[in-house]
């Protein structure tokens, strides 16, 4: 397989998912909680990235053997198996070794850290396989939107928040005897919960903004997601609430003072967003608008990477 088939078929450019709210959570553990742990950070990197491509290229995979429209810039140019005529056989082993990789430094970052990554981890890598694989998939069904956000925003975030701050108390897990004991900081959970919200509603409209170009094909291809079950207007007013929301909670963090006086800035990035959400309910097109969903991702949760990281340096120049 060559190099650009495989980034075709894990989709590289969609990495940024993953990967920003990764930093963000990183960087929140360091001006929250005054930790950051290099050898954590990038078995957690590692993993990471590898399970998302994993998933990637298992929702192509099952997308090419499902689909029953086989024409389309969604079926012809979206999907590299079919661009690049890329081998089951390949596609399989390229997946298989993703897996490995993703569960080999997943395994290695929990003997770094606590029993709780091992479980969140598990729990994570049986939703990113059965989002896309199984007798009904989750992406075929009304509820991708929610698990997507969940897990791509919050749980990546807290994650990464986690593995520099076990030894705090923030989350506790236990088994002794059969039996599993759970402690949890309310209050510090319900915080970082805040802190990953934009980016949790931020993926969440990744989801939906797909799903809106793709009713037509979806309804043929029988992935039944939420815009199919409520309908595109309705559809679109959530995608353009959700930022709302995402902005509305960015202020309530900076009113709480959990935020750094810096990040009033990100509320700034409202103005090109809602230039993209105004392009977006003119025309819902795969090919042509659905990026900026991902350009809206990027302007909010990247300025908060940004202004947070300027926050640190700043802290570290005085």
């Amino acid at each position: 397989m060559k190099v650009s088939s495989f980034l075709k078929l894990v989709e590289i450019s969609t990495k940024v998912a993953s990967i920003t709210p990764f930093l963000l959570g990183s960087l929140v553990a360091y001006l929250r909680y005054g930790q950051f742990k290099p050898i954590n950070f990038l078995l957690m990197l590692v993993s990471l990235l590898s399970f998302d491509m994993a998933t990637t290229a298992i929702n192509n995979y099952i997308d090419y053997k499902k689909a029953k429209k086989t024409s389309g810039y969604n079926y012809e140019s979206h999907n590299a198996i079919v661009r690049d005529k890329i081998k089951e056989s390949h596609v399989q082993l390229t997946i298989g070794i993703l897996l490995a990789i993703a569960i080999g430094f997943g395994i290695a970052l929990y003997l770094k850290t606590s029993l709780a990554v091992l479980i969140i981890g598990a729990i994570s890598f049986a939703v990113g396989i059965l989002y896309t694989f199984g007798p009904i998939p989750i992406s075929r069904m009304p509820l991708g939107e929610i698990f997507s956000g969940f897990f791509m925003g919050f749980v990546i975030i807290f994650l990464s928040v986690f593995i520099h701050t076990t030894e705090l108390g923030i989350l506790g897990v236990n088994l002794s005897e059969g039996i599993l004991s759970l402690d949890l900081n309310l209050k510090e959970i319900l915080v970082i919960f805040l802190l990953a919200l934009p980016a949790t509603l931020g993926i969440s409209n990744l989801m939906l903004a797909n799903n809106i170009c793709d009713m037509e094909d979806d309804l043929v291809n029988k992935r039944y997601t939420l815009p199919l079950y409520i309908g595109k207007d309705a559809a679109i007013k959530i995608f353009r609430a959700l930022y709302y929301i995402a902005y509305l909670d960015i202020a309530l963090l900076l009113v709480l003072g959990v935020l750094p006086v810096i990040a009033v800035l990100a509320l700034a990035s409202l103005i090109p967003v809602q230039k993209r959400i105004n392009k977006f309910l003119r025309v819902q097109s795969k090919k042509d608008t659905f990026i900026v969903a991902i350009q809206n991702f990027l302007i909010i949760n990247l300025s908060l990477v940004a202004l947070l990281a300027i926050s640190i340096l700043i802290g570290l120049v005085i």
